[in-house]
């Protein structure tokens, strides 16, 4: 317990304590300073306003709300995908083969005209 306050009380450094008294690995010493200690080294107190914890709780719930629609898009893509798959089996074509044809096919939107 000798080591643990001579570091509390600012004697030494936790590397020089292990040193001192021969004590094998660095942080041995600082955890049993954060075990035994009297609570000043090793925790972290952490102040917040009323408004910074609705804060982190508006933060969370808009994370966890772009998570779903991350989720949403994959399930509709993933459904797509097999969609196209399905229709291309039906028609006997490929997939590969379905977006090249599609690629260079004509377009049905109006023509852009270039003005000279």
């Amino acid at each position: 317990m000798q080591a643990v306050k001579d570091v509390e009380t600012g004697q030494s450094c936790a590397w020089a304590v292990s040193r001192k008294y021969d004590i094998k690995g660095t942080n041995t010493v600082l955890r049993w300073v954060r075990q035994f200690g009297s609570g000043r080294y090793g925790k972290l107190i952490r102040v917040e306003k009323s408004d910074e914890v609705n804060e982190a709780a508006r933060l969370r719930l808009q994370l966890r709300q772009a998570k779903e629609a991350l989720a949403d898009a994959h399930m509709e893509l993933a459904l797509e995908k097999a969609f196209l798959a399905e229709a291309c089996a039906q028609m006997d074509q490929t997939v590969e083969g379905f977006k090249k044809k599609q690629a260079g096919g004509r377009r049905t939107g109006p023509s852009r005209r270039t003005h000279s």
